[in-house]
C-alpha cells in the first residue's frame, strides 16, 4: 500500500520531468509545487498542488486546504501561514511568493471559481460543510 508520501513524490517526479505538467487524475490542471518548513518539525517539505491563476494579478496564484474534504486543514496549510513566505515551481521556474490568507466574499468568490472549473472541489466543500470552511490562500511572487 502506498502512503501520501509516495503519492507526493510520483507527482513532484511527473512534474518535474515534464515541465511542471502531470497526467492521471491532474492532466490539464494547473500544478505547483510548494515547498515549506514544518513549523513544529522545522522539516523540509514539498506539495504538489492544484492552483487558480488570479484575473487580477499575474503575480498570484491560489491554492486551497481541501485535504479532499477531510475534518481538518492539511498541515501545510499551518505551516504556510505560520511562515507567510514560500518558494513555488510552476512550470519550470521557481520563485519565493508571500503567503496570505484570503477570506470573506473574496475567499468565496475565489473558491467558487475553482469549483466551477474543477467540480471535485465542490464536492470537497459539500463534506467539509458544518465542519469548517476550506481556507484560500493567495501566493503572490516576492
Amino acid at each position: 500500500m502506498s502512503t501520501p508520501d509516495d503519492w507526493n513524490s510520483q507527482v513532484i517526479q511527473e512534474f518535474r520531468a515534464n515541465g511542471g505538467r502531470v497526467g492521471g487524475n491532474f492532466e490539464g490542471a494547473p500544478m505547483v509545487l510548494v515547498h515549506h518548513v514544518g513549523r513544529k518539525t522545522g522539516k523540509a517539505a514539498v506539495t504538489p498542488m492544484m492552483y487558480l491563476p488570479s484575473d487580477d494579478d499575474p503575480d498570484t496564484i491560489y491554492v486551497f486546504a481541501s485535504k479532499a474534504g477531510a475534518a481538518s486543514n492539511p498541515a501545510w496549510y499551518y505551516n504556510l501561514t505560520a511562515a507567510g513566505t514560500a518558494h513555488v515551481e510552476v512550470g519550470t521556474e521557481t520563485y519565493t511568493v508571500g503567503v496570505t490568507e484570503v477570506t470573506g466574499e473574496d475567499r468565496d468568490r475565489v473558491y467558487s471559481e475553482q469549483a466551477r472549473r474543477y467540480p471535485g472541489f465542490a464536492d470537497y466543500e459539500k463534506k467539509t460543510a458544518g465542519i469548517r470552511t476550506i481556507p484560500v490562500l493567495a501566493l503572490t511572487r516576492t
